[in-house]
């Protein structure tokens, strides 16, 4: 998983328009992408021209290319021999019933885990990866939503991680899970409502209790799963 970003380097990445010089111009080109892609400014299985991206941000190709690689390991875009990038397609509502299902039977039973072993560095560790300290800043709205798609990943991956079983988080990591269903509904509704379900698990985590931590994390997938089944009607 990717981590985070600052919010002056977030800024500076989705202005409407030219990417700022920086000495990270690498990281900004591919964040100005990441957040098209989980806005929907890119749709779902279109085509990503590079000349467009380079008038567009004001680069030159190579940090397009390697964003564009990056995001190509990370599952949001597919290269294909002498035609191009394109975005990923939408996933299916088959696969997205069957991401939950999965969800639902390892991440509960892993904050269980996580719970009965959580010490004080590792509590501090989830209060920075959960988005709750930051959930009103910045003033757009598709900035935000491309944070916390990011965020909520590695906040889900620190649980996996202090659970203690790599391959449960190795499962989950190589669905690129959280990238597509975020993808499916791009609404403020998606990141408020989970930030307070990630306080909830906090809480649990904070009293070190395995059975309120599974218990929370059960009810935050099944919330995340029913906020976004209308992306299919």
């Amino acid at each position: 998983m990717q981590t985070a970003n600052s919010p002056d380097t977030a800024e500076m990445s989705a202005a409407g328009g030219r990417i700022q010089r920086s000495n990270s111009l690498a990281e900004n080109v591919y964040e100005a992408i990441f957040a098209q892609l989980m806005a929907l400014k890119i749709a779902p299985g279109s085509r990503i021209t590079v000349d467009n991206l380079v008038k567009e941000l004001d680069v030159s190709h190579t940090p397009i290319r390697e964003a564009l690689g990056r995001l190509e390991g990370e599952g949001l875009v597919l290269k294909t021999h002498l035609i191009g990038y394109r975005a990923a397609p939408q996933i299916t509502r088959r696969r997205f019933d069957e991401l939950y299902e999965m969800r639902l039977l390892l991440e509960p039973h892993a904050a269980a885990k996580a719970a009965a072993a959580m010490d004080e560095a590792k509590l501090n560790t989830l209060l920075a990866a959960a988005g709750v300290m930051s959930r009103r800043e910045g003033k757009d709205d598709r900035l935000r939503y491309s944070n916390f798609a990011r965020q909520d990943a590695i906040f889900h991956d620190k649980i996996m991680e202090f659970s203690e079983n790599e391959l449960i988080r190795q499962t989950l990591s190589h669905q690129h899970t959280h990238f597509h269903i975020f993808r499916l509904m791009y609404h403020s509704r998606v990141t408020e409502e989970a930030l307070d379900e990630h306080e909830a698990i906090l809480a649990a985590f904070g009293s070190a209790d395995p059975g309120a931590a599974q218990e929370a994390m059960r009810v935050h997938i099944e919330h995340s799963r029913d906020r976004l089944l209308p992306a299919f009607d």
